[in-house]
């Protein structure tokens, strides 16, 4: 599967420049592409500020990611600010070419930031199957919590996916604890992982350094970008990671758990 990673600088509550410096980026891709991964909040950076920010779901950014897929034949991915009834959420949408949709709630909210008291926090994980892979995306600060990202079924020792996600607006102070989970996630889980964090400063003074990763099922580093805009592109191959855990069957060993709301 060959898959598309945006780090961007975003613009401060502007949705609209965001859209249209995105748009331009995705169009600007070097070789068709299976998947396109967008930062967390990547319409407006990430606002405590919902009640100005936040979008009704199937209006202008939804839209906007579903011509986007159809246009690139790809699935588009990332979260944005939306309103349902009298409840916010970070929300992920899972984008793909024929139209077909399906969405996650970020789970563990950024207490930190007050993202607790202003969103809803999200009860269930996503896993799609697309291009023969199994894909979980999931959303900033739930890095930091391995069980929810724990790669098994509810019902026995196999694998739930192939490919992790994370979307994020992780601030570059921080960096160092996002460059060791990307890649403690993908050791402890077998699976391949990307991270996906934006540049610039936000209208809060926060900083992002990027460091948008690629990391393999063994926890080396297939690609990393720091400090700067990046577009990136690459295949990563199903083949070699099944050949691995059959070779390295570590999640045959776990221990079994039950995740309570």
């Amino acid at each position: 599967m060959n898959i598309t990673l945006l780090q961007p600088t975003l613009y401060w509550h502007d949705p609209v420049a965001n859209r249209a410096m995105l748009e331009e980026q995705i169009f600007s891709l070097a070789e068709p592409t299976d998947l396109i991964v967008l930062p967390e909040m990547f319409t407006t950076g990430f606002t405590m500020d919902a009640q100005a920010m936040a979008e009704p779901m199937n209006l202008t950014t939804f839209r906007w990611l579903k011509q986007m897929a159809a246009q690139t034949r790809a699935v588009v991915t990332g979260s944005y600010v939306v309103k349902e009834k009298n409840s916010y959420f970070n929300r992920l949408i899972w984008m793909q070419p024929d139209g077909q949709f399906d969405s996650y709630d970020k789970r563990h909210l950024f207490r930190m930031a007050g993202e607790d008291g202003i969103y809803t926090a999200g009860e269930q994980r996503l896993i799609k199957e697309w291009k023969g892979w199994r894909i979980c995306p999931l959303i900033c600060y739930d890095l930091r919590f391995p069980v929810w990202s724990r790669n098994r079924t509810e019902t026995s020792t196999d694998f739930a996916y192939d490919l992790l996600l994370y979307v994020a607006n992780w601030p570059a102070p921080r960096r160092t604890a996002w460059n060791t989970l990307l890649q403690a996630r993908a050791i402890e889980n077998l699976s391949y992982v990307a991270g996906v964090n934006r540049v610039g400063e936000d209208g809060n003074g926060h900083v992002y350094a990027g460091d948008s990763a690629l990391i393999d099922f063994k926890g080396d580093v297939l690609f990393r970008q720091t400090d700067r805009e990046a577009i990136h592109q690459q295949t990563l191959s199903l083949d070699d990671l099944r050949t691995f855990r059959e070779k390295f069957p570590a999640n045959l060993d776990a221990d079994a758990f039950t995740i309570r709301q």
